[in-house]
């Protein structure tokens, strides 16, 4: 069976970032076209129909998967697919008639027990960020980010940038999915510099909501740091935590911090 299509005309909500790969002038350098509609906004895109299947149970313990393959540009149309199958939804997003991204969604019966708080380790952020490198991001050490606290301006600006139209994030005061992952993405840029960076996939576990007045931190460790194809890559397991007690995300979260255009360049 197939849920409606989804289509979103898609927003770079980081133009102005420090991570270039979002600047239209970089990306074309890079051979793009413009700059990317960033990952993380494109899975809150993806959570659209996961949402429409199963409701709130979704967001507190469902689970979704995403690859980022080709970009996703501003104000172009994103056209989110979802087919449901024996195991759940698998999603495809196109825009300008290319795939852009594949993933899954499920609600499970039956999951492990979630991780444990002590299984992980809370850390600041460094005082002084390097340049990213193998040594900066060594396979074992932890990283935090500078703890977000969720406020109604923020959830106003969230519900824009997302575009969804969903009313439960209005109505029970939800940060969307997509956001949350973000703080996937700050533990790295909160800790060393990364002139220009991809996410290229998340793979995560919903343990509970976050909302209005609830203060977001990120436990992450790096698993792996290699290089494939001339990109240098790191892997992060992550848990989300709000108020340092309640679980609310855990992702496996990848990304190449130094694409090959970057040496190429130099």
């Amino acid at each position: 069976m197939s849920l409606p299509n989804y289509e979103v005309r898609s927003y770079n909500t980081a133009k102005a970032s420090e991570n270039k790969i979002h600047d239209d002038a970089t990306a074309k350098r890079f051979g793009f076209k413009g700059g990317f509609v960033g990952g993380v906004c494109v899975y809150g895109y993806m959570s659209h129909q996961p949402l429409q299947r199963w409701g709130k149970a979704w967001l507190e313990r469902g689970t979704g998967e995403a690859r980022f393959g080709k970009p996703v540009y501003d104000n172009e149309i994103a056209e989110v697919i979802a087919t449901e199958d024996a195991d759940g939804l698998e999603l495809t997003v196109q825009s300008l008639g290319i795939l852009c991204a594949t993933g899954r969604a499920a609600l499970p019966a039956n999951l492990p027990p979630a991780p444990a708080l002590s299984d992980y380790k809370s850390v600041p952020v460094r005082p002084d960020r390097l340049a990213a490198n193998e040594q900066t991001l060594p396979v074992g050490s932890w990283l935090g980010m500078n703890p977000l606290t969720i406020t109604e301006e923020f959830l106003a600006q969230d519900i824009h940038d997302t575009l969804e139209t969903d009313p439960i994030y209005v109505r029970e005061k939800i940060i969307n999915p997509g956001t949350i992952l973000r703080c996937c993405n700050w533990a790295l840029s909160h800790n060393v510099i990364l002139p220009a960076w991809i996410h290229m996939g998340s793979k995560v576990r919903n343990l509970g909501l976050a909302r209005v007045g609830d203060t977001l931190n990120v436990c992450a460790r790096i698993t792996k740091n290699y290089e494939h194809k001339g990109h240098k890559w790191v892997e992060l397991d992550c848990l989300v935590v709000a108020n340092e007690t309640k679980l609310i995300v855990q992702a496996t979260h990848t990304a190449i911090y130094h694409p090959r255009q970057l040496a190429q360049a130099a």
